[in-house]
């Protein structure tokens, strides 16, 4: 263990940053798992580095401002400064670079087993050498921006993420620098001609090879390919607004979101050792004098990878890609055409993606169209381009239902989705809000109002994710759809408290930041604790980081209670300690789908209090967002969502535990190998 690591460990906590690297090192595992086929390790390495431009952009942003802000702040568990985080992670990274390019080889050898090439212009032969001149000469060289740097030609700002050539050249003596980039519609990959295989090779590494063909008449002396990555993290205070945008929220993001493109540069990533003469070229004129350097042999990203699967037949590509899985529709709802008279005789249940996002649009549609219905109510975060969730709200509106949306503007990269469905919404004569103060709403709730003369009543539905039907095919989710009268007059209560911001009402039975819910959890374990050794407290959640949480499972753990936790992502508590969490396990899954799905559960078998979420036990979930968590009503319900946690919990294929050292490791199957999404698959119907 590095001396970086060391410093990310202390007693039982382990820092977030550090943990999250350790979450994407698992995801980059996935690429070298030959238990995955050959197409989806290719996309995990493509998921990997996407993974780490957002934690630079985001996670490293925010380090950056905080130690200019607050420097003398320290993490509230490894007490690190801001600044000793951005050394530990500076010092961590290039291991995780170098485990990358090996992971690229790999795979690269790999595909050129099966017959695709994905060539190094160092490896063309004077043949196709030719080709990629042709190609670059016709479909290139028209996409590129070239600019020679003079008086008259000042440098531009680069573009976050973007892939530039950076060179020095030489004329009749004089020494100059210049640089060129693709427009973003340039393919990336280009099939160069001849041979069984197929060739391809990607629209950067022809710019740099033929840099020659975009500046004529000059000797080119060096050169290289840089991408710079900009600080993305910003803030956004309801009282800016007030104070600047004339109370309009939506404004306000707006510039904050164009503002991203003027945000420092805080990593600068080449193709190759930099010449000093461009380096200090760079740090000069890219405002890169402070931000950390990357030497990336291969490939700054690896997008590409997820097309290569064009580049093979149907009947060679079988067995390099996983089997298709198409989420159902449960088939206990199939035959059903009113799907608010079957959730008044039952709970619905429903867990993505093994089946459809199709039941709550259908229930939608229905609601749109049933005279019933008065009212529609849902909050939003992430959505789908062309979402039908939109569809069938401004249907609804346009039959007369009110519909209210509480859309969050602050869903960091989809903030421009989320102000245009807001548009959308607000022409179509719905009453959308932003939340409450300066707090997100990162809950998942939709509160569906009948009026039927005398009586109100109403359906809600309450679950884990957002209402995306794109995610809902990636993302592992659960949702609960019920009448009950508790759950419904609760949830209308809700979307009240959000118009007249009152975020401290007291629910009947939800919990719901940052009021209740972290109250209420920390009151579940408590009762747990009071029982000893008796106790039992399980959880699924994508991150672990609230102190008080943990100090609370701590507590747990020395009182006997047995603590079994699932945690994809950052775990800041170490198990497995003498005297302090040694009746804690921890395991982390990564898998083909991702898993987020919030699951708590508390006492033994046949006891249990279950609860599903939106929200992890992180600090920004129970304290500094409107988050919502459900009591499991239902005991068909209970039961079955109690049986695929054990499930996740018996995983020995793509479980990894997390050991008292810090480090995660494989499970050893003792019989029967569990690949827990791959049951999920094959028991879709009956989930």
């Amino acid at each position: 263990m590095s001396d970086a690591c060391k410093e990310c460990i202390k007693g039982i906590y382990i820092n977030r940053e550090y943990s999250w690297l350790q979450f994407n090192k698992r995801v980059l595992d996935q690429a070298m798992d030959l238990t995955n086929p050959l197409l989806e390790r290719c996309k995990f390495l493509s998921i990997f580095t996407s993974n780490l431009d957002e934690f630079i952009q985001v996670r490293l942003g925010s380090l950056s401002n905080e130690a200019k802000d607050a420097p003398h702040e320290v993490d509230n568990k490894t007490q690190l400064t801001a600044k000793e985080q951005i050394a530990a992670i500076n010092e961590i990274l290039p291991a995780l670079y170098k485990a990358s390019s090996e992971t690229f080889h790999f795979l690269r050898n790999e595909l050129y087993s099966k017959g695709l090439n994905l060539i190094k212009p160092s490896e063309l032969n004077e043949k196709q050498r030719a080709n990629a001149e042709e190609i670059f000469l016709s479909s290139i060289i028209p996409r590129v921006s070239p600019v020679v740097l003079d008086a008259k030609h000042p440098m531009f700002k680069l573009e976050n993420l973007k892939t530039y050539l950076i060179v020095r050249l030489e004329r009749k003596g004089r020494s100059m620098f210049a640089i060129a980039k693709l427009h973003a519609l340039t393919p990336r990959l280009f099939k160069l001609a001849g041979g069984k295989k197929v060739h391809l090779i990607t629209s950067e590494e022809l710019l740099s090879l033929f840099a020659d063909k975009v500046f004529p008449g000059f000797t080119i002396k060096q050169k290289a390919l840089v991408r710079i990555t900009r600080n993305a993290d910003f803030d956004a205070f309801s009282k800016d607004a007030d104070d600047e945008f004339d109370y309009d929220f939506s404004r306000l993001i707006q510039t904050k979101v164009e503002g991203r493109t003027r945000g420092d540069i805080i990593r600068l990533e080449t193709n190759s050792e930099l010449p000093s003469e461009l380096l200090t070229f760079l740090k000069q004129h890219l405002e890169t004098k402070k931000c950390s350097v990357y030497v990336v042999p291969d490939h700054f990203d690896y997008k590409f990878m997820f097309s290569l699967a064009d580049y093979f037949t149907y009947e060679n590509i079988t067995d390099l890609r996983f089997n298709a899985h198409r989420p159902v529709f449960p088939q206990i709802l199939s035959k059903s055409t009113d799907l608010i008279s079957e959730v008044k005789r039952r709970d619905i249940f429903v867990a993505y993606p093994y089946q459809s996002m199709d039941v709550l649009i259908k229930l939608l549609n229905q609601a749109a169209d049933d005279d019933r219905v008065s009212s529609i109510k849902i909050t939003i975060y992430r959505l789908a381009h062309n979402s039908k969730i939109i569809s069938a709200l401004l249907r609804a509106r346009e039959n007369g239902k009110e519909v209210v949306a509480v859309m969050e503007l602050c869903a960091r990269f989809d903030e421009e989705n989320n102000l245009d469905n807001a548009e959308l919404l607000q022409e179509a004569g719905c009453t959308v809000f932003y939340g409450v103060e300066d707090l997100k709403v990162h809950s998942k709730i939709i509160s569906i109002t009948l009026d039927e003369g005398d009586k109100v009543s109403y359906i809600t539905h309450i679950g884990t994710g957002n209402y995306n039907e794109g995610t809902a095919k990636q993302y592992t989710d659960l949702n609960i759809i019920t009448a009950n009268d508790e759950i419904g007059a609760d949830g209308a209560a809700f979307f009240r408290s959000i118009a007249v911001l009152d975020i401290n009402h007291e629910y009947s039975r939800l919990l719901v930041a940052p009021h209740s819910l972290k109250r209420g959890l920390l009151a579940e374990m408590d009762k747990e604790i009071a029982k000893g050794s008796e106790g039992v407290i399980r959880a699924k959640i994508n991150s672990l980081t609230d102190l008080e949480s943990i100090e609370k499972l701590v507590e747990a753990s020395k009182a006997g209670v047995k603590v079994s936790l699932v945690v994809r992502g950052i775990c800041c508590l170490l198990p497995g300690v003498e005297n302090e969490s040694e009746n804690i396990s921890i395991i982390s899954i990564v898998g083909r789908f991702l898993e987020h799905s919030r699951i708590y559960s508390f006492g033994k078998e046949g006891e249990e209090r279950v609860y599903i979420a939106s929200a992890d036990l992180m600090t920004r979930n129970l304290e500094k967002r409107i988050e919502i968590a459900t009591p499991v009503l239902d005991s068909s319900v209970k039961k079955r969502i109690l049986s695929l946690l054990a499930l996740i919990e018996s995983d020995n294929v793509k479980a990894r535990r997390l050991t008292s050292s810090g480090r995660y490791e494989k499970i050893r199957a003792l019989s029967k190998m569990i690949n827990s999404q791959e049951e999920c698959i094959k028991m879709a119907n009956s989930l």
